[in-house]
């Protein structure tokens, strides 16, 4: 240790060289990054929707429909005229209208009141004409803009596809807007914190470095989520911002008695334990969402766990080579400091702490009881909160009614099979419509005699059967319809798949729901066992995952009783993030309580500990909160926005349950903590004292 912080504090220039090469490439890199607005990209390799549509892709050469266009009075030779220029627009894969299914010669030759009403009237009705496309994933927000420069002002568009093209505009710019927002208002804090106007500056240059190279790094991926787009930077920023924090507030310390360089190497061996569990912790609590089988996981849990890593090196190797750099500058701009009076803070908390832990004991229980009664939401449909795309969905919506589309494949073994299995598809409560070989051309005739004819219904391997549904594309009755279907079909095929956007969103609630329990159990044993290793005391983890862990019960509590539901993704973040960022909170206080305890009895140690810490802790859980605020205030997508809401929210509430139950169960608990502690070196009596190495 000795040798690494002399090489930090003699060789800061070529540190900072260095870091600022690296940045610049990474800067350069991040360009690059290919960033993925389609969570169902993410599901499991092996779930039925996805199989199923590689094998429509294989089978049928077409992409499922992921966009509608309607177009507002037009004859039957207008729409046909629209759909031949839809299909010219790139990255346009399929485009699916009347004639398809009835085929264009009777669609010409027979008047369109001789041709069946209950098939007309999911592509034509009223004079309006509905067209359904696929377009090719990754491409979306181009095409759409092409869509809507052909369709123009007067017809509507609607689908997941727009959905995401909508989604991938809005997160765009939204980091940039949450940066400028944010790192204002983290120096204005900062400012009347710390003792410099420098100070703030050198803090935000050691975290942004890591920033960029996190970012840049990510070029080693295929891509990324715009989740991971937009949240990763914010969170990291806003977590790593305790490591700086605690290392300064050291450094002043040895600062008051020491030189500078030697008080920096100080202030490295004493805040090394405790930075480094803090950030140990925060690393695992994100890397245990990558045992989601869900893929947004993996993804989101490297790029965190990646961010905080590199945080944690440029923080103790170049925020202090940075330092030493600009000691004069941080002398020339010292001023006076803005802070609360700690002294009667910690004596307030230590007074009040046994009331304050009966109040917090008293709203966990029902708190743990109703965070397991939450409903959640699992599509991406309701992220897009833009203006255009909501009123075309509502036109459409009116004039064709709700019009959410299943495709079922099958074998083709048996064409009898189907007809039956239509019937009783038909009889389910929500289908409008089924389209397919036995009711477009007739199960009597032979496969061989319509040969060409059948294309849109029948593969080498598979039959498509097409159900047109009333059915939300997320809802309890969509899933239980869904079930029902499932089961209609197992009654005649062991080998089947159920492909559309709800089928997708069933696939990623029944993935996430076991992944919610892996992800919990993993990140509280992994932290448990980084704190076993930092205190070497058995009793003392569990005192701290029990705080944080009450915390996150009465965050994810409130979502309850407000009566409203709750996105997959947030809760899944939050659970993790709330405990391995705000654990740090944990970790701080009892490591400087461990500290004085050994020089003092309980109460006494826990005065001084709330005295001289409390004030840093309150700066860390601030600007984590406002890193939340800011998100929910520039975010434009209610999932990242919701995720602000539950960060800034489940901070506050950290930082009570640290601040106001912890002291009070460390106190409570000290003869457990003593027994259950690995030579604790407590301090018992003055008279005993002596004996106690």
């Amino acid at each position: 240790m000795e040798k690494f912080t002399q090489f930090i504090v003699k060789s800061n220039k070529i540190i900072i060289l260095i870091f600022l090469i690296i940045t610049v490439i990474c800067g350069i890199l991040a360009i690059g990054v290919k960033v993925n607005y389609n969570l169902e990209d993410y599901l499991p390799k092996d779930s039925n929707s996805t199989i199923g549509l590689n094998i429509m892709k294989e089978e049928f050469d077409e992409d499922f429909p992921s966009a509608n266009v309607m177009l507002t009075d037009v004859s039957i030779q207008q729409a046909l005229a629209c759909k031949e220029k839809l299909k010219n627009i790139p990255h346009v894969t399929s485009v699916t209208w009347l004639d398809d299914v009835v085929g264009i010669d009777v669609l010409l030759s027979t008047p369109f009141e001789y041709i069946d009403n209950t098939t007309t009237e999911a592509y034509y009705k009223d004079n309006n004409a509905l067209i359904s496309l696929a377009i090719e994933p990754g491409y979306e927000l181009d095409t759409v803009n092409e869509l809507h420069k052909i369709i123009g002002e007067e017809n509507a568009l609607s689908g997941s596809s727009v959905n995401k093209a909508a989604l991938q505009e809005m997160s765009s710019s939204e980091t940039l807007k949450a940066m400028l927002i944010l790192v204002p208002l983290i120096i204005l804090i900062l400012l009347f914190t710390t003792s410099s106007y420098i100070e703030p500056l050198i803090y935000l240059v050691s975290i942004g470095i890591a920033i960029l190279i996190n970012m840049g790094t990510n070029i080693f991926f295929n891509d990324i989520s715009f989740l991971t787009k937009t949240v990763s930077p914010i969170l990291q920023l806003a977590v790593s911002l305790d490591y700086a924090i605690f290392l300064m507030h050291s450094f002043k310390e040895y600062r008051t008695e020491h030189e500078p360089k030697e008080a920096m190497k100080m202030a490295i061996k004493k805040s090394i334990s405790s930075i480094s569990g803090s950030a140990a912790t925060t690393i695992i609590g994100f890397l245990a969402l990558i045992f989601m089988r869900f893929g947004i996981g993996m993804d989101l849990g490297l790029n965190l766990a990646k961010g905080v890593a590199l945080s944690f090196i440029s923080i103790m190797v170049f925020m202090p080579a940075l330092t030493i750099l600009c000691l004069k500058l941080l002398e020339k701009t010292k001023h006076k400091s803005i802070s609360m009076d700690s002294k009667k803070a910690g004596k307030w908390l230590m007074k009040l702490r046994i009331p304050l832990l009966v109040i917090a004991l008293l709203v966990i229980v029902p708190s743990f009881l109703a965070k397991g009664n939450i409903d959640f939401e699992y599509g991406s449909g309701n992220a897009v909160n833009e203006e255009r795309v909501e009123q075309d969905s509502k036109i459409i919506e009116e004039n064709f009614g709700q019009m959410n589309q299943i495709v079922i494949l099958v074998p083709n073994d048996d064409i009898g099979k189907q007809t039956v299995l239509n019937d009783d598809l038909e009889k389910l409560e929500g289908v409008k419509e089924i389209i397919s070989y036995d009711s477009m051309i007739n199960s009597s005739i032979p496969f061989e005699f319509v040969e060409g004819m059948d294309s849109m219904f029948n593969s080498q391997n598979y039959s498509r059967i097409i159900l047109y549904t009333d059915y939300e594309t997320e809802s309890v009755r969509t899933f239980e319809a869904l079930d029902n279907i499932s089961n209609t079909i197992s009654d005649y095929y062991n080998d089947f798949y159920i492909i559309g956007e709800s089928a997708s969103v069933y696939d990623i609630k029944n993935v996430v729901t076991a992944d919610n329990t892996i992800v919990t159990v993993v990140a509280v044993l992994g932290i448990f066992l980084v704190l076993l290793v930092i205190f070497k005391s058995i009793s003392i983890p569990m005192i701290l995952v029990f705080t944080i862990e009450s915390a996150i019960w009465i965050n994810l509590a409130f979502t309850y009783f407000q009566d409203k539901p709750l996105n997959y993704i947030g809760f899944l973040i939050i659970n993790t993030v709330q405990l391995g960022a705000t654990v740090d909170y944990a970790i701080f206080i009892t490591d400087r309580y461990v500290s004085d305890r050994t020089l003092h009895m309980p109460k006494e140690a826990m005065t001084k500990t709330l005295t001289n810490n409390i004030t840093a802790i309150l700066i860390s859980a601030g600007l984590l909160a406002f890193a939340g605020f800011t998100l929910t205030l520039t975010s434009t997508n209610p999932i990242i926005s919701e995720l602000g809401v539950l960060l800034s929210r489940g901070t506050v509430l950290s930082f009570a349950m640290v601040s106001m139950a912890l002291p009070a169960l460390l106190i409570l608990l000290d003869f457990m903590i003593r027994k259950t502690t690995f030579k604790h070196n407590f301090y018992v009596t003055k008279k005993k004292r002596g004996n106690l190495k």
